[in-house]
């Protein structure tokens, strides 16, 4: 009776002693930085995984393709097998529940993965960006689309080159070769969100949340999350703040939309 008493009082103490667990929900989220950004503690993403984790939801948050470190080393297709990656590192951790999340263009990302990948729990599309199919995107970075499609037309889509880009009203340029930039800002190519957001794979809740300082925030409802397929866990929200804010300042919204799944 003594061995029995001792070890219930010891399951007790382990149940309430606050340590992190999967356990309840058995929520995983995969975090997705933004553009030349990291997962850095510090981070947008690195706060917003650390909040998350404190509350027993289970994260990982990647350094993918478009990171300040690697700067679209990957092509939109080869990006998704990675994110293919982070989820399978959840479930053999024990996550049952798969989220994919990401901010700005990590939110991007993650509307596109839930297009091509069934059986999620649920998209986090924080402050998204990367608009490609918007033609004022295009005018600031010259439609360098095209001169990307003329390259891989003439077999040089392995070649490299310096391409323009566009981030948050700022214009820069990088090198890459034909085919990574093609598959990243051709606005018929795979990264374009309003065609994304329509395609998710039924049965995918969204969660679309967006500072009201965000630029993004001007467009509404209609530009793209009106056109998710219908699902009684979809949220649009909008919050204070702009941007780079919104994985902090939503950070109690998206947590209550995670715990709702």
């Amino acid at each position: 009776m003594r061995t029995i008493r001792f070890l219930l009082i010891l399951l007790s103490a382990f149940a309430f002693s606050g340590l992190p667990a999967i356990a309840g929900d058995d929520i995983g989220v995969v975090l997705l930085h933004g553009k030349r950004g990291t997962a850095m503690p510090n981070s947008p993403i690195g706060k917003l995984k650390s909040f998350l984790e404190n509350k027993g939801i289970f994260v990982v948050a990647p350094d993918m393709p478009w990171s300040r470190s690697r700067g679209f080393d990957k092509t939109h297709k080869a990006s998704m097998a990675e994110i293919d990656e982070a989820v399978a590192d959840l479930k053999s951790d024990g996550a049952k529940k798969i989220v994919v999340g990401g901010h700005s263009i990590g939110a991007n990302a993650a509307l596109a993965y839930g297009a091509r990948r069934g059986g999620l729990a649920g998209i986090l599309a924080i402050a998204p960006g990367h608009i490609i199919d918007i033609e004022s995107f295009q005018e600031n970075i010259g439609f360098d689309y095209k001169r990307a499609r003329a390259m891989i037309a003439a077999g040089k889509g392995d070649d490299e080159a310096k391409f323009k880009d566009y981030n948050q009203g700022k214009a820069s340029t990088f090198f890459s070769t034909a085919a990574i930039y093609q598959s990243w800002f051709d606005p018929e190519g795979p990264a374009n969100m309003p065609v994304n957001t329509k395609n998710l794979k039924p049965g995918t809740p969204l969660m679309w949340i967006v500072g009201e300082d965000d630029n993004i925030a001007d467009r509404g409802e209609g530009y793209a999350y009106s056109s998710a397929p219908e699902h009684p866990n979809n949220a649009y929200v909008v919050i204070g703040g702009g941007h780079r804010a919104t994985p902090s300042k939503g950070k109690k919204k998206i947590l209550k939309w995670l715990k709702g799944l």
